[in-house]
């Protein structure tokens, strides 16, 4: 399965680019940066996981962008809390990124038993 065609990729592509764009007006580089790093990561490695070669591996890979998708959304929480992000932006970023997750494990699941 071609990575491009997976609705959880586009998804996770379009909010990497989202929180790219809306963290601009950011100053903290330090949060900036940790918060656009895991966003990046989700898309980065669902596209990796999803080319290699072994259903084994596709799954460990795909962990990983599951576990960034953990990690921005506590960055997000806190982003809201501080006003680093807007309350609106954060919700709906807190909805995909959930919504994300449970693709990715219903993918994985999916992969594993194939395993």
């Amino acid at each position: 399965m071609n990575f491009e065609s997976l609705e959880v990729w586009k998804r996770a592509a379009r909010l990497s680019a989202d929180i790219y764009k809306n963290s601009t007006i950011t100053k903290d580089f330090g949060f900036r940066d940790q918060l656009t790093r895991a966003g990046l990561s989700v898309p980065s490695n669902i596209a990796e996981g999803m080319t290699r070669d072994s259903d084994k591996e596709k799954v460990r890979f795909l962990d990983i962008p599951r576990s960034s998708l953990a990690e921005a959304r506590t960055q997000i929480y806190i982003g809201i809390d501080i006003n680093y992000i807007d309350s609106n932006i954060g919700q709906l970023w807190l909805c995909e990124t959930s919504e994300l997750s449970k693709m990715l494990s219903s993918l994985i699941s999916k992969i594993k038993e194939r395993i």
